[in-house]
């Protein structure tokens, strides 16, 4: 017969993995939903099914010949990755600033950069387009880079500096004895041991300025100034596609892989970077 203490932990176990096996499938069910309905076409649309009964390539097909889609996906590449080096430039050196330099009113600018990241994008949307059209940015891909930074860079520089306050002072101080300006020891110092921070931070803020919708549909009016985000929303609209639906779940499908794929490849430095600082010698 079971023990009282074997059965309760048999128990606390079961439940345990049946959480787990909920939350997986409430997360991954609806990006396997749209790579099965990306496989179909016509009335097989609207006919429920969660086995691909076949695999119809026709919408990946008409996605990636259509006019504007790849030039939209190379439009969000391209304003992803600089947001994400800009960010990562700017953060670095704020961080080395607000962590390792003492200065009246750094804990006020650290809640000022804070608090900027607390505004919704609505609240801010109506000055942001005055000065992205004053500076003759509109319909651009910098106008889009300019707005994003708005919500990145202050993740960046908080997760940044927090990583960076923890590092010991004897490296700074090694580096200042064999002779390193500051932003040598930046470079070469600190930049090598705050890798796991600073993929992290990079990675998520590269998933970030690539969902963003509100800023990219207000500041671009071109379809090939569009971002992917904008690109799908508007196949619904499209005169160029009969029946967007297939359309649009295969379009989310290529859109949400190499996201997928950069996690997956960064997987360890993403934990490395989100537990850092949680134990201290």
């Amino acid at each position: 017969m079971m023990q009282p203490h074997t059965a309760r932990k048999v128990l606390k176990t079961t439940l345990f993995y049946a959480l787990v096996a909920v939350i997986v499938v409430v997360a991954i069910f609806p990006f396997y939903y749209a790579i099965i309905t990306s496989f179909k076409t016509g009335t097989d649309l609207f006919r429920i099914s969660y086995w691909p009964e076949q695999l119809d390539l026709s919408n990946y097909r008409n996605v990636l010949e259509s006019s504007t889609f790849p030039r939209n996906l190379l439009n969000s590449v391209y304003v992803s990755s600089l947001t994400v080096l800009l960010s990562l430039v700017l953060a670095v050196t704020a961080a080395y600033a607000l962590s390792r330099i003492r200065f009246r009113g750094r804990g006020l600018l650290l809640l000022t950069i804070l608090g900027v990241s607390m505004f919704p994008q609505i609240a801010i949307l109506a000055g942001l387009f005055e000065l992205v059209r004053a500076t003759g940015l509109y319909n651009t891909p910098y106008a889009l880079v300019l707005s994003y930074l708005i919500f990145t860079l202050p993740f960046t520089v908080w997760v940044l500096t927090a990583f960076m306050r923890d590092l010991p002072v004897e490296i700074e101080e090694a580096a200042i004895m064999d002779g390193l300006k500051p932003w040598q020891t930046v470079v070469y110092v600190f930049l090598p041991l705050m890798w796991p921070a600073t993929v992290t931070t990079g990675l998520l803020a590269f998933i970030g300025a690539w969902n963003e919708f509100l800023f990219a549909l207000t500041f671009t009016s071109s379809a090939s100034s569009r971002t992917v985000p904008v690109a799908i929303a508007l196949f619904s609209g499209s005169t160029e596609f009969e029946t967007p639906w297939g359309l649009i779940m295969a379009a989310s499908v290529l859109v949400t892989v190499p996201l997928v794929a950069l996690v997956l490849i960064f997987q360890r430095k993403i934990v490395a970077g989100l537990t850092a600082g949680g134990v201290k010698g």
